[in-house]
């Protein structure tokens, strides 16, 4: 079930969060967010993703395509303790985290700057496309 967002304080300020619980352990959650591979069949806004690194760490960059649109970098910020932030077209974007709730769930939570809170709704897509691949996955 999709929580209606909230603001909390993260480590890069205040931030809109969405957030969902879903029934997979936080280890497949924590490898889909961060497989590019992975990227366009949750990401609504993702259509493809060029980068020299499968798996995420900080300092990786790469390209994405928006929406089948025009491909723009980006870059690793953070990623470390199953959260990952990024940089697109060097700009603040998504926050990504995921943290163990119960035994095989995991709260998978985006966070969005404030001043992109119309991306909720995408955001909200996201976690459904993430449980669903996750939940199977299982």
């Amino acid at each position: 079930m999709v929580a209606f967002p909230s603001v909390e304080r993260t480590p890069d300020g205040h931030r809109l969060v969405v957030d969902r619980t879903v029934d997979a352990d936080p280890e497949t959650v924590w490898t889909l967010l961060t497989d590019t591979e992975h990227w366009p069949d949750w990401g609504p806004s993702v259509s493809a993703v060029r980068s020299g690194e499968r798996v995420i760490e900080a300092g990786t960059t790469g390209d994405v395509q928006v929406a089948g649109g025009p491909w723009v970098p980006f870059e690793i910020e953070t990623c470390a303790d199953r959260r990952w932030t990024w940089r697109v077209a060097k700009i603040p974007a998504t926050g990504h985290r995921v943290e163990p709730v119960a035994d095989g769930q995991a709260r998978v939570v985006f966070e969005i700057p404030l001043l992109a809170a119309g991306y909720a709704v995408v955001c909200e897509r996201a976690l459904d496309r993430i449980a669903t691949l996750a939940e199977t996955a299982q």
